[in-house]
């Protein structure tokens, strides 16, 4: 993110502008380091003779042309990305003619070189404010625009844009003032519709294309040549029809943009972005090597939350970064539900949301950077860091809440009644609560106070009296710390399970509103009592649920493989990992749970999130006295169940990719090293080159393997991927001179966003914490500096990836705590370092928990 425009500076340049169109001519063949960006901008000026200024970052400054008068370029202030208009007229034209550097961190215009063959790929990415690294704008949402591109190119290259290429003019090669001019292609781009900058888009480079059409809209299928041949375009393609005709059905509005392209781009900085009509994707949703069901299924997501975001975000637009959760948890929302109903993941959609989504709000609610749903953003430095759990899980998991509260079929009409009153415009969250108050006819303003303007999360619990086996009382206990203490209105179902013939069914379903702290369930009066009660059954609201004592010695000595449904024994497993990470379960007990209960979980995404945080709780809340008894018992039930899965199904590769990370012991690392020198694989598992470097990073970790055996690997793995692989265990070689050689890379700032990630994620490797403790005092050294230096994406990456967390002692609380108080840092970066202590705070305190259950 480029400069750091504040809300007001937005809104005074909202009132004096009105941004008509834009056209941009970029020259990329100019060289490796930089490119040529022409911009021709037309406004009105609302207030004529009253000043501003247009935003471009990291540029060289050539000319400056406004209303037909040379502007001076000294007036360019590089450090703020910005440049002075003064004296407006009531309309204007302004040309900037400058250059601008590619990146290697994934913002603005990122450039990539494929070490397969050379060949380079350029994509951008702009949210939340980078669109002035490639070319001169007001970037901000509301001010929209249409924009017209020309790009010149290398030939042989796809350029792909925001709107369809109308024309393309081949240059061949040719003498110039500075010797031989390549031959190249001039792109031309029909105007789009008025967008925001943030949602423009340019890929380029000799990328392998795949093309079809749905219902009149033309589709493409994009990524690196070297990695055509495992591209699964039909599956893509299938998911995307899937959802066009599920979000045209239930939204009344047809797509708006034209072509639909989706782009697989390398060292992509998140999930997926998306531009309008050309989204964009992490390349690892292209799989080169075989993956689980799980994977599939949320890249499934992640195709149909870009596309929902085509009509809300894209096409209706927040005003402001304040109603960034307009966007994230509406799209977040909506694909789960197309999921649900118009995929083959069905129903089991959202037992992956109750399992994934929601243990993510779940986590950032209770955090000490908690805020509301619809949060307070100052400035562009505040947006950045709440791009997370609540902003998009938290924010889907409330609106959940309120289909439940106003009806789907209503809640879809308030929808389509926005669409409709505020396309191509921007909007606020009353214009949303509007829309849906006069379909449902609900006042939904203290649901909003409620949900959307308070932080943290309930905890719903069970309160009842038994005599002669039947409930004589049943309440419902809500509560709220005393820091954050909204009790909130709760529609839930409460559900009796009972064990019989070994299985554990629902036996009875009451739905009501929980309010206030105690709420009495008269219905359940008389009932008898289960095995199990499952507050929250169903997943409606969004609230943490505690099990009673019988219902949690009923999971725990095996009821928990006995479930009939998915969703149910999700929410129980949701339920025991909270009560774990609040110390209200012990460690051990957890991974007991686990131990006895995995090998019954069918759902392979529930599975794979069970096992992984199993990992994590033995890794980190156990007591340290039990930590190896805890790894020896997880590693080898799974070294159990990865030999008597079924060959070739998915839980076979998921018990062995959770093997991997906890195995110790000589018989573990016999078994890992047999599998990857081909000795001992078992029948049906495919031992191919993802699998094959979880497998040298295990046994790198574990002192089997050297770093000579790491320059092998990359011999047969010479890709991209397999430089960021190498990178991941280079960094984990458990030696002080391996860490030292890490950190001095990860700090020298050089690295390619992708390759640095990768490094701190080997640099932090679990198995040996003693050998980070010289970098607790170094953390606190280089954070600050590389926080002011660093762009947002790359600085927010060390300032997480290398905050102590594996150093869980008080130390670590109070070097933070010093920290803070002595630099007074900037605000986005306090939050990260208190999301960090706090953290090691809980896991120190779960350590406590389950030494104290010894």
């Amino acid at each position: 993110m480029a400069g750091n425009l504040t809300r007001d500076e937005a809104r005074e340049r909202a009132r004096l502008l009105k941004v008509e169109s834009y056209e941009v001519a970029l020259d990329l063949t100019e060289g490796d380091e930089r490119f040529e960006s022409v911009t021709t901008v037309r406004f009105a000026g609302t207030s004529p003779g009253a000043s501003t200024f247009i935003d471009l970052h990291g540029a060289r400054v050539r000319r400056v042309v406004l209303n037909g008068e040379e502007l001076d370029v000294a007036g360019y202030d590089a450090d703020a990305g910005r440049f002075p208009l003064p004296s407006l007229a009531e309309n204007n034209e302004l040309v900037v003619d400058a250059d601008y550097s590619y990146m290697r961190t994934g913002e603005g215009l990122h450039r990539f070189v494929d070490p397969v063959d050379e060949n380079v790929y350029l994509h951008s990415q702009f949210e939340t404010a980078d669109a002035h690294r490639m070319y001169a704008c007001f970037d901000q949402p509301d001010l929209k625009a249409t924009f017209q591109l020309t790009v010149l190119a290398p030939a042989g290259w796809e350029v792909i844009s925001n709107a369809t290429a109308t024309g393309v003019e081949e240059l061949p090669e040719q003498a110039g003032k500075h010797g031989t001019v390549p031959a190249a292609r001039r792109w031309q781009f029909a105007p789009t519709p008025a967008i925001s900058t943030y949602i423009t888009a340019l890929v380029a480079g000799p990328y392998h294309k795949v093309t079809s059409e749905h219902d009149g809209i033309p589709l493409g299928v994009y990524c690196r040549a070297s990695l055509a041949g495992h591209l699964d375009a039909d599956n893509i393609f299938e998911v995307t029809r899937q959802g066009f005709d599920f979000f045209h059905r239930v939204f009344g509005l047809r797509y708006p943009f034209g072509k639909y392209d989706q782009l697989f781009v390398p060292e992509f900085n998140a999930g997926a972005m998306e531009n309008a009509a050309c989204v964009t994707f992490l390349e690892d949703y292209v799989f080169r090597s075989r993956v689980t069901d799980a994977v599939v299924e949320r890249r499934a997501e992640t195709i149909l939350h870009e596309m929902a975001h085509m009509w809300f975000g894209d096409l209706v637009t927040m005003r402001w970064w304040d109603d960034l959760w307009l966007n994230e948890s509406f799209a977040t929302y909506m694909s789960v539900l197309a999921q649900a109903e118009a995929t083959r993941w069905g129903k089991g959609a959202w037992t992956t949301f109750a399992n994934v989504e929601k243990a993510w709000a779940y986590r950032q609610d209770q955090l000490p950077s908690t805020h509301p749903i619809a949060a307070d953003i100052p400035d562009m430095q505040a947006v950045e860091v709440n791009f997370d759990g609540i902003t998009y899980a938290k924010g889907a998991s409330v609106l959940k809440q309120l289909v439940a509260y106003v009806g789907l079929d209503n809640f879809l009409a308030g929808v389509r009644d926005y669409f409709a009153e505020h396309a191509w415009g921007n909007t606020e969250l009353k214009d949303l609560l509007t829309a849906l108050e006069r379909t449902s006819g609900r006042d939904l303003s203290s649901w909003s106070k409620e949900w959307l303007e308070t932080s943290w999360v309930n905890t719903l619990r069970p309160s009842f009296e038994v005599s002669g086996g039947r409930f004589t009382r049943f309440e419902v206990l809500q509560e709220a710390p005393a820091e954050h203490p909204t009790l909130r209105s709760h529609r839930v179902a409460i559900g009796l399970y009972s064990l019989a013939g070994g299985e554990l069914a629902r036996t009875k379903r009451v739905e009501l509103d929980v309010v206030g702290a105690r709420t009495n369930v008269a219905q359940l009066v008389g009932e008898e009592q289960p095995d199990l009660v499952l507050i929250n059954d169903d997943d409606l609201t969004y609230a943490k649920i505690r099990l009673d004592e019988r219902s949690l010695k009923t999971l725990v000595d095996g009821g928990i493989a006995a479930f009939t449904e998915s969703l149910p024994r999700a929410l129980c497993w949701s339920a025991a990992w909270d009560m774990t990470r609040d110390g209200e379960m012990s460690t051990r007990d957890y991974v007991r749970l686990v131990v006895s209960g995995a090998e019954t979980v069918a759902d392979i995404t529930v599975l794979q999130t069970v096992l992984r945080q199993a990992r994590m709780a033995v890794q980190q809340y156990a007591d340290p006295a039990w930590r190896q008894e805890g790894l020896t018992l997880l590693a080898g039930r799974l070294r159990e169940l990865f030999a008597s899965a079924e060959p070739g199904s998915d839980h076979q590769l998921a018990y062995l990719q959770a093997f991997a990370p906890v195995a110790g012991s000589d018989e573990d690392l016999d078994l890992l090293q047999g599998i990857l020198d081909g000795s001992s694989v078992p029948q049906g598992l495919t031992v191919d080159a993802d699998l094959r470097w979880s497998l040298v990073h295990a046994l790198i970790s574990c002192g089997r393997l050297a770093e000579a055996d790491i320059d092998a690997e990359l011999e047969l793995d010479p890709t991209a991927t397999g430089e960021r692989s190498a990178a991941h265990c280079r960094a984990a070689i458990p030696t002080a001179e391996a860490k030292a050689a890490a950190w001095d890379r990860i700090v020298g700032g050089e690295l390619a966003n992708h390759i640095a990630r990768t490094t701190i994620g080997g640099f932090q490797d679990p198995h040996h914490p003693e050998l980070l403790a010289p970098y607790r005092e170094k953390y606190f050294a280089e954070v600050g500096r590389i926080y002011k230096e660093w762009t947002f994406d790359q600085a927010s990456t060390f300032a997480v990836g290398c905050f102590p967390s594996l150093l869980i002692e008080p130390a670590t609380v109070g070097a933070a705590e010093h920290y803070l108080a002595d630099e007074e840092p900037p605000q986005a970066l306090r939050r990260l370092i208190l999301e960090g202590a706090d953290g090691v705070s809980r896991a120190l305190r779960n350590r406590e928990k389950d030494a104290s259950s010894a």
